[in-house]
């Protein structure tokens, strides 16, 4: 069963760390997804670049036209870092294994099971 686990950081940790630290995170994070892939319980995991050079595209509030914001954006509290794709028995399964998480640590792992928008 597919789970998915988000990497939600609060926004400007990353700057607050120097390149080394950060490096030292990254190579954490990349011998997690090494070991969960030798188990056969990873499909695909990528970290995310800084919301600074993101993009959001939604309807607007006011007129119901298209509108392309680009960022930063500074009402938000968490930015998407990262995220593990999961091959999962149960969800139990996949709770274990975000609490194993190194990025529980600094960040909020959150455990979302694949499923229809309707529902």
């Amino acid at each position: 069963m597919p789970y998915m686990l988000l990497i939600l950081e609060p926004v400007g940790q990353r700057e607050a760390r120097s390149e080394a630290e950060g490096r030292v995170l990254y190579e954490r994070m990349q011998r997690y997804a090494r070991e969960l892939q030798a188990h056969g319980l990873l499909s695909g995991a990528e970290s995310l670049a800084s919301q600074r050079t993101a993009t959001r595209v939604g309807r607007a509030s006011v007129n119901g036209a298209v509108q392309v914001l680009d960022g930063p954006f500074a009402e938000a509290k968490e930015m998407v870092g990262g995220y593990f794709l999961l091959d999962c028995a149960t969800r139990e399964q996949a709770v274990e294994i975000a609490r194993a998480c190194p990025a529980a640590e600094w960040a909020t792992v959150e455990v979302r099971e694949f499923g229809p928008c309707f529902l």
